[in-house]
């Protein structure tokens, strides 16, 4: 059975989790990192040297890299649903998988520290509220690209959706004041259909 290392509240390891999901996948997870530990010794950083999660054991095959193991379980696990039938759409898809890590997590990654991570009494509200107009644009961007289109992709769900959408709930479910975007919320609300994502992704912030 495929084994995942890494706690569920964990974006990455999500990612994994919500891909298993969707294809089906039984797997066993194992609580690492966070709150739990074990991520900095031995035996883990034999697995994953740099000892951050998730990282997936398939029988005698390790990987870790969380998009890298979307598309190694995709790829192995008749994943063809999750894939564009196309090339030109397949790059659509792993564009986004590459831009939620060069980008996105740049601009979402301070507000989620700054109210999830940070206790009530020790926010800097104007921080968070400068890091929310900067992660607007982004979401913009997202907007223009959902325009007549239901996912990321194209009309069907992808692997493309993955990353993002972890993000999406995130983004949705903290407090703070977001612009309307009527094509997002509209994406967003046709993930929170997912049963997989209501499973995996819509779980309390930590």
């Amino acid at each position: 059975m495929l084994k995942i290392w890494g706690r569920k509240t964990s974006s990455n390891v999500q990612k994994v989790l919500w891909c298993c999901g969707e294809l089906e996948i039984p797997f066993e997870r194992i609580d690492l990192a966070g709150e739990f530990g074990g991520n900095r010794e031995e035996p883990y950083l034999s697995l994953n040297p740099n000892g951050v999660v998730p990282t997936i054991e398939d029988g005698d095959f390790v990987l870790w890299e969380s998009n890298s193991i979307v598309r190694y379980l995709v790829n192995k696990y008749n994943g063809g649903r999750l894939l564009p039938g196309t090339p030109e759409g397949r790059g659509n898809a792993n564009r986004w998988m590459d831009w939620q890590l060069t980008t996105l997590n740049a601009f979402l990654v301070p507000i989620f520290f700054g109210i999830v991570r940070t206790p009530e009494a020790e926010r800097d509200p104007a921080a968070i509220e400068k890091a929310v107009a900067a992660a607007v644009p982004k979401w913009q961007i997202v907007e223009r690209y959902l325009e007549g289109q239901s996912y990321l992709a194209g009309d069907s769900f992808s692997i493309g959706d993955i990353p993002v959408g972890i993000w999406a709930y995130r983004w949705f479910t903290m407090p703070i004041d977001r612009p309307s975007m009527p094509n997002v919320e509209a994406w967003y609300a046709r993930l929170c259909e997912r049963p997989p994502y209501r499973e995996h992704i819509m779980i309390p912030l930590t």
